[in-house]
């Protein structure tokens, strides 16, 4: 029986809209996401470079931007965070020990917290024993050392463990390492229907 569930962050609690940034940087004259953008995010995903890195490397492309335009562009991505949500969460705390394992950066980090304030953001961080961020640990998904680490610092089960995502990759990579697994599909399914998906008792 799972004891443990790891839950994914964007488009797992928090909505996301994944095209928002391309958008945003096109309106600044960048139409091209080559493979140096793509470096460069996941240097900033695993903390590898500083913020004021991140945006110089957007700014090669973009000379006319600013530091703002740049940074307000790539928060495009973020939307709201449902209140119904939490609450569910909330009532999974007294059954299964809940982490939260996110590939994400500081900037998307701070504006979260910001824009819904610290109570909530408090009132979510505390339903899970450890909130693990990409930028932090100097690893992502879908790479099994991230998995691995998760499983092995806090002596977890992974046939014991069930493991949310919406990208298959990453939801791929952790049953390859014995993990159960649910790739949700956004749009179509929510984590509070977890317990018409999921064998699991509530």
């Amino acid at each position: 029986m799972v004891n443990t569930i790891i839950f994914d962050f964007g488009d797992i609690f928090i909505n996301l809209d994944k095209e928002a940034p391309v958008l945003a940087f096109n309106k600044l004259g960048l139409y091209d996401w080559n493979d140096d953008l793509r470096t460069i995010n996941s240097q900033f995903e695993k903390g590898q470079i500083s913020e004021s890195n991140f945006i110089e490397g957007f700014q090669k492309y973009l000379p006319n931007a600013s530091n703002e335009e740049v940074r307000a562009a790539w928060n495009t991505i973020l939307l709201d965070f449902p209140l119904y949500r939490l609450e569910f969460l909330q009532l999974l705390t007294s059954k299964y020990r809940l982490f939260l394992l996110s590939n994400t950066d500081s900037i998307h980090i701070d504006t979260f917290q910001h824009k819904v304030g610290e109570s909530f953001y408090r009132d979510f961080y505390q339903c899970f024993e450890k909130v693990y961020f990409s930028f932090e640990l100097g690893m992502r998904k879908p790479d099994a050392e991230i998995f691995n680490y998760v499983i092995q610092k806090n002596d977890l089960s992974p046939k014991r463990t069930l493991f949310i995502d919406d990208k298959k990759e990453n939801t791929d990579a952790a049953a390859a390492l014995g993990i159960n697994v649910w790739n949700l599909q956004v749009g179509k399914e929510d984590v509070v229907q977890l317990f018409e998906n999921r064998i699991l008792i509530p």
